[in-house]
């Protein structure tokens, strides 16, 4: 491996590891992705940590996996983001997105220690126009209230006034700009698509359903069992795949302007480009839509990862890895004194160097509240509260859960009451709130759906998943080993409490 001087970090978000060509997907386009994968080490067993969307990004910009210890919300006090330490070390560090959350209550604090940062406006719930433009008819909604993506989509004249394409445009402009222009640099490029809403303009909009007639189902519905239910009919089903498809191809298409750029530049010798995501999104597989409470299966679970490494041949990396390595990758490319906080990841350079062949033997994951998940090379275990899903804890001294759009804020996140007290963060002497739920109590709604058991997977002879053998012989095993590496990472009392660990 050569000498790294930058990082170009590229997270796609709801990017579906099975739908991309250099995975073996078929069923859509993806010529930029899979020309980066070309060049790159492509890892074939790496997995979510902390979901949904901000808690994943916890885990790459601080290492720390925080799904045990509260559902959503913003860097705390005690920790360091990335870019405290890049800027310490005088790496210039610039955020390119058009993601929400990043600038939402709940997200504060990730975006403040770049050395720059540019926020692209108008995506899903980003709230940018008071009012839709009168000359347009409004976006089309499937099962959703209005969003205020209804009132920026009208001020989109055409394909480059998307925000996907003007993020993407910005992050090729930045690198044309910049690049020679700093000793050393961090850019990331973090891109909402293609995430819901799956609207794209002509030619995408009916690449891959040109048949259908009516307004494109743009909004997935968040729900188990959508067909079985009757609220998806198999032809609607078909229309929303497709739509999340042609968003897919379209910033496919955008992500080519990045690349040039680095060809244009010449960076690929001294530079290192990661290309992840924070999750996958179902649509339609075990007829599951969105991101609902279920157990993560690997269409959400099992995520994409390349990385062109300069002086290391592309190919194959077959080891276990989750979100939370990148962020100990990045200290270890940067050359960066630990964090203040406790952290989770194990760096991945030995593997690109060819010393070590793996790095860890199982991965945690999960959403706060609902099953924890035990993931080893070859073996997917999903514990489920084993009664009430009670207690509950979280730890947290900014109080905030993810806005969303549809229920108020004080019914997503109860508000903390007399139970309430100072704890410890393992890893940190600095006080934190921590609030129980006990069963009855008014739960956060990410913990509030219904739960179907433990589940356990051979995922080598069995990768759809198809086959659960929990209550089986291995369970037991499967069991003390989940326990244990809980133990490891110091999770809350109330987890072992409520898995009946």
């Amino acid at each position: 491996m050569k000498p790294i001087r930058n990082v170009v970090l590229i997270l796609l978000d709801s990017l579906n590891r099975h739908m991309l060509g250099c995975y073996g997907g078929t069923e859509f386009a993806t010529p930029n992705i899979d020309r980066l994968a070309a060049r790159s080490v492509r890892f074939t067993r790496h997995y979510v940590g902390s979901l949904p969307c901000m808690p994943a990004r916890h885990d790459i910009l601080c290492g720390a996996l925080d799904f045990l210890w509260k559902p959503w919300g913003s860097v705390e006090i005690w920790e360091d983001a990335i870019t405290v330490r890049l800027r310490e070390a005088g790496v210039a560090s610039q955020l390119i997105t058009d993601h929400p959350h990043l600038f939402e209550t709940g997200g504060e604090n990730y975006h403040v220690d770049f050395t720059a940062w540019d926020y692209q406006r108008g995506h899903e719930g980003d709230p940018w126009k008071t009012r839709p433009d009168p000359s347009w008819a409004g976006a089309p909604k499937f099962g959703r209230g209005h969003m205020p993506y209804d009132d920026s989509r009208g001020w989109f004249r055409g394909e480059a006034d998307f925000p996907g394409p003007r993020t993407l445009a910005a992050g090729a402009r930045w690198i044309e700009e910049n690049a020679g222009a700093h000793e050393r640099f961090f850019l990331m490029i973090d891109e909402f698509d293609p995430h819901e809403p799956f609207d794209t303009p002509e030619p995408y909009a009916s690449l891959y359903d040109p048949g259908w007639e009516g307004p494109h189902l743009i909004w997935p519905p968040y729900v188990v069992g959508a067909q079985a239910k009757g609220i998806l009919d198999e032809r609607q089903a078909t229309q929303m795949r497709a739509c999340y498809g042609g968003k897919l191809t379209m910033i496919d298409s955008w992500l080519g302007r990045v690349l040039d750029a680095l060809d244009q530049a010449d960076l690929w010798d001294d530079t290192l480009v990661i290309l992840c995501t924070d999750h996958g999104h179902y649509l339609g597989e075990k007829d599951i839509w969105g991101k609902p409470g279920a157990p993560l299966y690997e269409t959400i679970a099992h995520i994409p990862l390349l990385m062109t490494v300069p002086g290391v041949e592309p190919g194959t990396c077959e080891a276990l890895t989750t979100s939370v390595d990148l962020f100990a990758t990045l200290e270890a490319v940067f050359d960066l004194p630990p964090a203040r906080q406790r952290t989770h990841g194990v760096s991945l350079t030995p593997l690109l160097t060819g010393e070590r062949e793996a790095v860890r033997d199982h991965v945690l994951a999960g959403v706060w509240g609902r099953e924890i998940h035990l993931i080893e090379p070859d073996l997917k275990y999903v514990r489920a509260p084993s009664a009430t899903n009670a207690p509950l804890a979280m730890y947290s001294n900014r109080w905030s859960t993810m806005p969303t759009h549809v229920i108020p804020r004080y019914q997503a996140l109860p508000l903390p009451d007399d139970r309430a007290v100072l704890d410890r963060m393992p890893g940190s002497g600095v006080p934190v709130l921590r609030q129980i739920w006990e069963a009855g109590d008014a739960i956060p709604f990410w913990a509030a759906s219904r739960f179907r058991g433990n589940h356990l997977y051979d995922l080598a002879a069995d990768p759809g998943e198809e086959t659960n053998l929990a209550g089986g012989a291995d369970e037991a095993a499967a069991a003390s080993r989940l326990a244990a590496a809980l133990r490891a990472v110091e999770a809350p009392a109330a987890q072992f409490a409520r898995l009946g660990l």
